[in-house]
Parts: structure tokens; sequence; C-alpha cells
């Protein structure tokens, strides 16, 4: 499993246009986007973020990180899953990769509203058949994983003026046991809802450090902490009053 995980932002949006911004009619959702554009993370102070999230023994919120717009969640998540192969000798290992993540996405839809789509530019959460590259650690070193999320805060016209949006990359490696790969999948799923920190208890989906057998169910923390989660302000999925700057 791919931890830490980094916010990938690029361009420019003021924030305080983005508080400004009228409360309207959400667009009907995963629609298409008509375009897209990359927005900058403002950075959260950790003041800020413990007094959203004092500790309990319950969950684990102290231990996720908002951005610097607030939680990236949405009321509604459209989710593309890369297809398996219709034939050749790739077929069944495709067909055991996506049974295992369509098992991992059930456990999410029994707390969330999550619709799947055959378009990707109609999904906010793209999950891939690939192994992760190498990541580098602060000292310097590489790491290997066989799964990773990668958020990017976005702002998206889908036929309905500009909003703002979590986009998430989740690419999961393929050849792994079943076992594994759905484990894998519960786990990064979870940081593309909204979940950005771990769990200090491997009993948990979103643990830090997987115990010897793969987690393949959310646990009462795991679902307590996204119900807290989902109860939190955000300004993911609000209009923007304009079009953000170019990159």
């Amino acid at each position: 499993m791919g931890r830490p995980h980094r916010v990938l932002a690029a361009g420019l949006v003021p924030a305080l246009l983005l508080l400004a911004a009228p409360l309207q009619a959400a667009t009907p959702p995963c629609r298409a986007a008509m375009a897209t554009r990359a927005i900058a993370e403002t950075p959260s102070t950790p003041a800020a973020t413990a007094a959203a999230a004092p500790a309990t023994g319950e969950d684990y919120r102290q231990l996720l990180r908002p951005t610097g717009f607030g939680w990236p969640r949405l009321d509604h998540w459209c989710v593309w899953v890369e297809p398996a192969a219709t034939g050749g000798a790739g077929q069944r290992w495709d067909a055991l990769w996506l049974g295992a993540v369509e098992r991992a996405l059930g456990q999410w839809q029994q707390d969330l509203a999550i619709t799947r789509v055959e378009d990707p530019a109609a999904a906010q959460v793209r999950i891939l058949r690939r192994r992760p590259p190498l990541l580098r650690e602060p000292n310097g070193r590489t790491r290997a994983s066989h799964g990773r999320a990668q958020l990017a805060l976005v702002a998206v016209d889908r036929g309905a003026g500009w909003i703002l949006e979590p986009q998430v990359l989740v690419q999961i490696s393929p050849g792994q046991r079943p076992e594994a790969t759905e484990a894998n999948a519960l786990h990064e799923l979870g940081h593309a809802f909204g979940l950005w920190g771990h769990s200090d208890d491997p009993a948990d989906a979103m643990a830090a450090v997987p115990g010897a057998r793969p987690v393949l169910e959310l646990s009462g923390r795991d679902r307590a902490t996204l119900r807290w989660l989902y109860q939190q302000p955000t300004n993911f999925g609000q209009p923007l009053p304009a079009a953000p700057a170019s990159r």
C-alpha cells in the first residue's frame, strides 16, 4: 500500500474567491467534464486541523489532514474502473483484478453515494490496473508499493459553471493474490474518498502498517471516521465565481 500520500497541485485560484462563491444548485453528478484546470492548494494550519479533529478512541479523525480548501470529500462520487480485457492471455488475470477491486468498492458503497461510470471524463476517481512507480522518500531512498492514491485539486466545468473538485488517480498492481489486491484497493479507495491519513490500528482498513492478514472489510473505526468526515463542512463540490487562471 502506498504511504505517505501527497497532494498534487498546480496553477492558482485565490482562496478568497472560493469562500465568496454563492451557493447554487449542485451540478448533476457524473457528467463528463467540458474543461478542467488545476488549482493551487493553500496550506492548512496545524492549529485549525487540531481544533477540527480532537482525538477520540472511537475513530482516528485526529490522524487525517485536510487540504487548504477543506476536507476533500463530495456528497456523491463518480468512479471509473479500468475494464478487464475481453480476450487474450491476460483476460483471466484482469478479471481477477477487477473482481477484487469491485468487492473493495462495494465496501465503501455501503456508506457513500458512488456511481460507476464508463467515461473517465465523468469521474472524480479513476482506478487503473497498474503498478505505481517507485516513490522517492524525503531521505532520497525509493520505495515500491502495490497501491497508491494521488490527489489533485481541480476546477471542473461539467456544463453548469466551474466547481471545485478533488480528483484522485488510484493505481492498483495486477498480478497479486486476489485477497492482496482487494485489501490494497480497500485502503487506497479510503484515501480517494477523503481519508487522507492513516489509522494506528492494523485491524483497520486504513492502517499505516498492515497486519499479517489482509483486511477485506471496513472496521467500526473506519466507518466511524468516515461518518465524522462527512459531517464536516467543505468547499469541495461548491461553485467557483469565475474560471481560474491558466497554469
